[in-house]
């Protein structure tokens, strides 16, 4: 990232190895799915997945075909998760050729899928969300099970696992979790009534992954993945979670003053004169602003390191420009 020469996101690659390694403690065993969607958050999806294929990292998670498409160009032999699926025949011929799993989201895309396959005389693996009360996407578990029935009648496809999104994880609260977990680990023991073997399990995004204890003792026996984003590039979800782990920060966004001016008492600085100098001082100018990922919110309550010291941030975040308070 660059603002006129001004600005510079700086990756730290020893960083993410050393979160990937507190991802695999965490873990205990279970497979992580590194999730690289979204170009790994911004911090350069093909290098950070790189990184993590080095370290030992096999299965990674991405949203769109085109982003798998990325990635498996740099890592031949990764193993990829598309989320969004394959949504029509187009999507399923070339999932089929970037050997990708894409996520079974709706019964309608079966068909399709089963007949490219067919057509192209290869198997294809698929994945299944189930939705157990995030609301966003994936099936119920009733028709998860349907259709899980229905790929393992189809010689065309394979089922290589099934996972659910926790909604509530980050909270300190954990009873709408252990609903979710419990609502899971109901559509594994039909599963496993069915003598279906769901193949990969992975329930624990970073926010369940760092609540481990908490959660011990309702996290579903057949859960062998855990599923990291956030805890990977060194955010914590939450400030409560597992504040015995040390999570290194893998971006850091530097820049320079480029305008400094003074103000007296009462002056205004910023759109809709939010911020009102409360005595005569001066006003610093960084060239990043919201077009950089600079927080709306941080408008007037934020700081910013200014040669180390913590600085206010006076009035509203502007598109490309934010103003300090330096006294």
């Amino acid at each position: 990232m660059q603002n006129a020469g001004a600005t510079q996101a700086t990756i730290d690659l020893g960083a993410l190895g050393s979160n990937f390694a507190l991802a695999r403690q965490f873990a205990a065993g279970r497979a992580v799915i590194a999730v690289v969607k979204a170009d790994a958050y911004g911090h350069g999806a093909v290098k950070v997945a790189r990184r993590l294929f080095e370290r030992g990292c096999r299965h990674f998670a991405v949203t769109t075909l085109t982003e798998a498409a990325e990635l498996r160009a740099a890592l031949p032999d990764a193993k990829i998760l598309v989320f969004d699926g394959a949504r029509d025949a187009a999507q399923a011929d070339l999932a089929l050729e970037l050997n990708v799993t894409p996520v079974l989201q709706h019964e309608t895309q079966f068909a399709v899928l089963r007949q490219r396959a067919r057509a192209q005389k290869c198997v294809l693996p698929l994945q299944i969300e189930v939705d157990t009360g995030m609301r966003r996407a994936g099936l119920a578990p009733e028709p998860a099970l349907a259709l899980i029935e229905k790929i393992a009648a189809a010689p065309e496809l394979r089922l290589e696992g099934i996972y659910t999104h926790l909604a509530c994880a980050d909270e300190p609260e954990l009873e709408s979790t252990r609903q979710q977990l419990a609502r899971f680990s109901t559509l594994l023991a039909a599963l496993t009534a069915r003598g279906t073997a769901p193949g990969l399990v992975h329930v624990q995004n970073s926010a369940a992954l760092l609540a481990a204890d908490a959660l011990a003792g309702a996290l579903p026996a057949a859960v062998n993945a855990v599923r990291p984003g956030l805890l990977l590039y060194g955010v914590r979800p939450a400030p409560h979670l597992a504040t015995h782990a040390e999570l290194a920060p893998v971006m850091s966004l530097h820049t320079r003053v480029t305008n400094l001016r003074a103000v007296q008492a009462g002056d205004a600085v910023g759109y809709g004169a939010r911020f009102r100098a409360s005595a005569a001082g001066r006003i610093a100018t960084i060239p990043v602003g919201y077009a950089d990922g600079v927080p709306w919110s941080a408008g007037g309550r934020g700081r910013v390191l200014l040669r180390g010291r913590p600085t206010p941030i006076a009035g509203r975040i502007s598109m490309d420009l934010t103003t300090l308070d330096v006294g």
